[in-house]
C-alpha cells in the first residue's frame, strides 16, 4: 500500500531529511531521503536580533536565481511604522543560476514595538516572499519624575507635564490619597522592573502585588496582570529550591540561602493563603527545610564576624514566623530563643509575631511589652538583605496582626513617609514596607471617604468618590509630549496627590560617575592591541574588558552587579554555548553568577577591599550601520551609595 502526508515548513533554503518509521508489533522498518528545498526563485534576509529607535541599519538580502529563465528580477521591502526605508525597490539581472546580495538602507522610528519587513521578489511569473519581525526595544532605563502636593477641602491644584520618553514607553499615573502617600506607582515599577533576577528580586518583585487591592480598587485588567506576575514568579521558585526544599540564591545553584529560603516561603504560604496553586510537593519540602533548620540552629558567638547577620537570631525568628504561618510551628525552638535575654529588637518583634499566629497573645504581649520600634538606622550589603526601614516595617506588620492599633499608626507613618521620599530604597526594604503597610491598612486603618474631580492629560473631567486608601489613574503608551493635569478637592478629608510620569529616553544623560567604586573599560582586538569601539569594521572579533577596583571605603562588597547592554549590531559570543573559552579565560575573574542574553550580559560578584576584578566578553560587530551603546554601571544592589557608571556613545560597524 501506499499513502501521501503533507508537512508544511516554514520559509526556507537548503535541504530536509525527511525520515519515515514504520513499526508493527516486533517488526519494525525505516527509510530515509535528503530532499533539496528550493525554487526558481527565492529570497533571505537577515537583521539583528533587536535593534534601538534612531538607529541606521542595512538590511542584507539574498537574492537566489536557481533556474536559468530567471534573470531579471524586481526587489520590493515594505515595513511598518518602526522603520524607515531609503529605497523601497531595486532591480537586479542574473546572466546565469547563481546568488546576489542587495543592501537596503534604513532607519528606526524614535519609538518602540514589534517591528516589521516584508521582502518580495519577483521574476515574470515566478515570486519569492521573506518576512520577519524584529524587536525595537529601548536599552537605557526608564526615567521617572513625580510631582505631589497636598489638597485641603476646596482646593484646586493645577500642573503641566511633560513626557520625555520614546513614543511607546511614556506613560502617567495620577495618585490621590487620604493617607500620607507611599508613592505606589513609582515603588511597584521599581520592584517589576529590576533587570536582576536573584531569589530576593523574584520575590520582591510579586509579593506586594498580593495584597494591592488593600490599597485600590483594581480593574480587571489590572487583575489579571498582577495574576500573571504571580504565577510566573510561582513558577520561576522552582527553579531556585533544591533537594533539601530551601531555596538557593541564584536558580539552579546548590546552595540554599537562608534568608531567601524564609522570605521565598513566606510569599510562597501568603500566596496559596489568596487562592494561588503551588507546584506539587514544594510547600511539603519547604516547611520540612525549615523546620529541620529551626531545631538544628544554634546562637553563633558574639566573636563570630557574621554574628548580626549570618544566621543571626533575626534568620531564625523569621524561620520560626514562616513555620507559624505554615500552620507547622516549632515550639520548642520558639520556646528555646525566647530565653535569650540579648536577643535584638527586631528578632524580639519577629518572634511575638510568630507568638501571635499559635494564638498565644499572651506571650507574644509579653515579649514586646517595653520593646522599642525605632531601629538605629543601618544597611546590608547581603545576608538579610535588610535596613533599619526594612526592620520597622516588620515591626509595623507585627503590630498589625497583634491589633496593636496606637503603636501601629504611629510607626505606619514613618513608613509611609519614606515610601514617600524621595529616597533610594532596595528591593528588600521597597517590598517589605508595601507589604507592612497593606496589613496595617487592611486591620487597623479606616480610610476617609475621598471626593474630588480630576482632569489628566485630556481635558475630560472625572468625578470621584472613594473609600479606598488611594485612587490611581494609569495611563500608558502616551503618545503625546506634554499635556496638564488638575485635581479639586470637593469633600472635606485632607488629600495627598501625586502625578508620575515616566519614559525611557533614547540616550542615557549619564555621567562618568565613580562612587565608592572605581570601573574602566577598555577594547581590544584578538592579538590584544588597543582598537577604537566608536569605528569597527564589520566582521570584526574583539574583546571589551571592564575591570572593577573596590577602593576600600565601604569595606568587603558582596551582591554587586555589573549590567552591560551592547549595540544592536554587535553579537555576543556566549561561550557556554560554544564551549569556547574566550570569554572565560584565565584573565577573567571569578564570579558568583552571569547570565547572558541576546543583547546583554549581567555580572554578579563580590569584591574584597583594595581588590579589582576584570570581566571580558567576546563579540563581534556583525551588522553594519550605526548603533547606540549604552551606558555601562556597575553597582551594589542593597546600597546606592555603591556605583559606577560609564556613559553611553553613538559606535558605528562600518562595511568593508
Amino acid at each position: 500500500g501506499s499513502n501521501t502526508h503533507k508537512v508544511k515548513i516554514p520559509n526556507y533554503v537548503g535541504s530536509v531529511r525527511v525520515v519515515v518509521v514504520a513499526g508493527e508489533e516486533l517488526k519494525y522498518g525505516s527509510a530515509e531521503k535528503t530532499v533539496p528545498v528550493r525554487n526558481p526563485l527565492m529570497v533571505l534576509g537577515t537583521l539583528p536580533r533587536v535593534v534601538g529607535p534612531k538607529e541606521n541599519i542595512t538590511l542584507p538580502i539574498d537574492v537566489f536565481a536557481m533556474e536559468k529563465h530567471v534573470k531579471n528580477i524586481k526587489l520590493s521591502v515594505s515595513t511598518n511604522d518602526l522603520f524607515i526605508l531609503e529605497d523601497k525597490t531595486k532591480n537586479l539581472t542574473f546572466d546565469k543560476i547563481g546568488d546576489q546580495v542587495v543592501r537596503f538602507k534604513m532607519k528606526t522610528a524614535n519609538k518602540i514595538g514589534v517591528g516589521k519587513v516584508s521582502i518580495v521578489a519577483t521574476s515574470g511569473k515566478e515570486r519569492a516572499t521573506y518576512d520577519f519581525e524584529i524587536n525595537v526595544r529601548p536599552a537605557n532605563p526608564s526615567v521617572t519624575d513625580v510631582q505631589e502636593t497636598v489638597l485641603e477641602a476646596g482646593q484646586t491644584w493645577n500642573s503641566d507635564v511633560a513626557f520625555k520618553g520614546i513614543q511607546g514607553t511614556n506613560k502617567v499615573a495620577l495618585e490621590v490619597s487620604s493617607f500620607p502617600a507611599i508613592d505606589l506607582e513609582k515603588r511597584l515599577n521599581y520592584l517589576i522592573r529590576y533587570p536582576h533576577g536573584c531569589l530576593e528580586q523574584t520575590t520582591s518583585s510579586v509579593f506586594p502585588q498580593l495584597y494591592l487591592e488593600q490599597f485600590t480598587k483594581l480593574n480587571s485588567t489590572r487583575k489579571i496582570e498582577i495574576e500573571k506576575n504571580i504565577k510566573a514568579a510561582i513558577y520561576r521558585l522552582k527553579d531556585f529550591q533544591t533537594a533539601s526544599g530551601g531555596f538557593s540564591y541564584w536558580a539552579g545553584e546548590g546552595q540554599t540561602n537562608d534568608w531567601g529560603s524564609n522570605y521565598a516561603s513566606h510569599f510562597l504560604l501568603e500566596a496559596e493563603k489568596k487562592g494561588y496553586t503551588l507546584p506539587y510537593g514544594m510547600k511539603k519540602k519547604l516547611l520540612s527545610y525549615l523546620k529541620a533548620q529551626s531545631i538544628s540552629w544554634r546562637k553563633p558567638s558574639r566573636t563570630n564576624k557574621y554574628y548580626r547577620y549570618q544566621s543571626s537570631e533575626l534568620t531564625q525568628s523569621y524561620r520560626l514566623y514562616v513555620l507559624a504561618l505554615g500552620k507547622s510551628a516549632e515550639l520548642g525552638a520558639m520556646n528555646r530563643l525566647r530565653e535569650y535575654s540579648d536577643l535584638s529588637t527586631t528578632a524580639k518583634w519577629r518572634l511575638a509575631g510568630a507568638y501571635q499566629l499559635i494564638n498565644q497573645s499572651k506571650t507574644a504581649k509579653k515579649m514586646i511589652f517595653d520593646a522599642p520600634t525605632n531601629i538605629e538606622d543601618y544597611s546590608e550589603l547581603s545576608y538579610s538583605y535588610g535596613s533599619s526601614t526594612r526592620d520597622e516595617a516588620m515591626i509595623l506588620e507585627v503590630l498589625s496582626i497583634m491589633d496593636e492599633k496606637a503603636k501601629a499608626a504611629t510607626i505606619a507613618k514613618r513608613v509611609a513617609n519614606r515610601l514617600g521620599e524621595d529616597r533610594w530604597m532596595s528591593t528588600q526594604t521597597t517590598a517589605y514596607s508595601l507589604i507592612a503597610m497593606s496589613k496595617f491598612i487592611k486591620t487597623n486603618f479606616t480610610s476617609k471617604l475621598m471626593k474630588f474631580s480630576y482632569e489628566l492629560n485630556d481635558g475630560k473631567s472625572k468625578s470621584i468618590s472613594s473609600d479606598k486608601t488611594i485612587f490611581q489613574d494609569r495611563r500608558s503608551n502616551v503618545r503625546n509630549t506634554a499635556g496638564k493635569v488638575e485635581v479639586k478637592n470637593t469633600g472635606s478629608a485632607l488629600l495627598y496627590v501625586r502625578v508620575i510620569t515616566e519614559g525611557t529616553p533614547v540616550e542615557s544623560n549619564d555621567l562618568n560617575k565613580d562612587n565608592n567604586l572605581k570601573m574602566t573599560v577598555s577594547y581590544r582586538d584578538m592579538s590584544g592591541s588597543s582598537i577604537d569601539p566608536t569605528k569597527i569594521k564589520q566582521g570584526t572579533d574583539f574583546q571589551m574588558s571592564v575591570t572593577v577596583y573596590n577602593p576600600g571605603i565601604k569595606g568587603d562588597l558582596q551582591e554587586m552587579a555589573l549590567s552591560q547592554i551592547f549595540p544592536s549590531g554587535w553579537e555576543i559570543h556566549n561561550a557556554r554555548m560554544s564551549n569556547s573559552t574566550t570569554s572565560h579565560n584565565k584573565a577573567n575573574s571569578s564570579y558568583d553568577y552571569q547570565d547572558v542574553r541576546d543583547d546583554r550580559v549581567y555580572t554578579y560578584f563580590s569584591l574584597r577591599s583594595s581588590k579589582s576584578k576584570t570581566f571580558t566578553v567576546h563579540l563581534n560587530a556583525t551588522y553594519d550601520g550605526k548603533f547606540y551603546l549604552p551606558s555601562i554601571l556597575c553597582e551594589a544592589m542593597y546600597d546606592n551609595s555603591i556605583s559606577s557608571v560609564k556613559p553611553g556613545k553613538w559606535v558605528e560597524v562600518i562595511r568593508n
